[in-house]
């Protein structure tokens, strides 16, 4: 059986963090992950996680303001961008959470690709748990500094820091360069998270174009053995409605 994590940016969103954690829980999923929990008391989030045993896979730096998305890739932006990845370390401290997402922003060019290797070093000197950089699609996200496999690959050799892995988010890699399992199997050695959802709706993901049956056994064959993300919105509006897959995919 393949274990799943809950991405409750998206999963069980009507209900606060602490009751999403219990409703993961009780779905069967083996760890939960957030986007942007800091409204939320650390200590009420962490109280969940021992009451459901559930481990906290990771969460966001913040977006910034509207239009940024992110800010660790924007010049002129870097006393905020190390303020938001202290803010995301010691959320990450008090909830256990293993991972930081840092979000690099809308941004191009050679100074945002400076200022975004500056801030993972910051980032991953400043912790020992696991840094995440995430390509976005150009759907989605037009304009992100991140946009494929590759570049990610580049900035985390050129950082050079152990703790700094790749968030590997099916959905995004596949509207963007396809060819799933030999990009998994490529960038193997440095995939710290992957997520999923189907393509090109973002829904549950026996849904769309992506055999995600096919997908879970191959990294069972590559020996991937972490609980895989499910970032997705449910199709209907409501979670548990379209949960079947997890018994169907597994």
């Amino acid at each position: 059986m393949t274990d799943f994590s809950a991405n409750l940016g998206f999963l069980w969103k009507e209900l606060a963090l602490p009751d999403a954690i219990r409703a993961a829980k009780k779905a069967g999923f083996a760890a939960v992950e957030m986007h942007w929990p800091y409204a939320t008391p650390a200590a009420q989030v962490k109280a969940a996680l021992d009451e459901t045993g559930l481990p906290l896979l990771g969460v966001n730096t913040i977006q910034g303001e509207e239009g940024e998305n992110g800010l660790c890739a924007l010049p002129g932006r870097q006393q905020d961008a190390k303020a938001s990845i202290d803010q995301a370390i010691a959320y990450a401290d008090a909830t256990q959470a293993k991972a930081i997402h840092v979000m690099a922003g809308f941004a191009d060019g050679h100074e945002a690709h400076q200022v975004f290797v500056e801030n993972l070093r910051y980032a991953c000197g400043a912790t020992d748990r696991t840094i995440l950089i995430e390509p976005l699609n150009h759907h989605d996200a037009p304009g992100y500094f991140l946009n494929s496999s590759s570049q990610a690959a580049d900035i985390i050799a050129e950082v050079g820091m152990p703790n700094l892995k790749l968030m590997f988010d099916c959905y995004h890699l596949q509207i963007m360069e396809g060819d799933l399992t030999r990009r998994l199997t490529h960038h193997r050695g440095i995939i710290g998270h992957i997520q999923f959802a189907s393509v090109p709706e973002r829904a549950e993901p026996d849904l769309g174009e992506v055999n995600y049956t096919h997908i879970f056994a191959y990294l069972k064959e590559l020996g991937y053995d972490a609980p895989l993300g499910a970032e997705y919105k449910p199709l209907s509006g409501k979670t548990e409605a379209g949960l079947g897959w997890m018994k169907t995919l597994s």
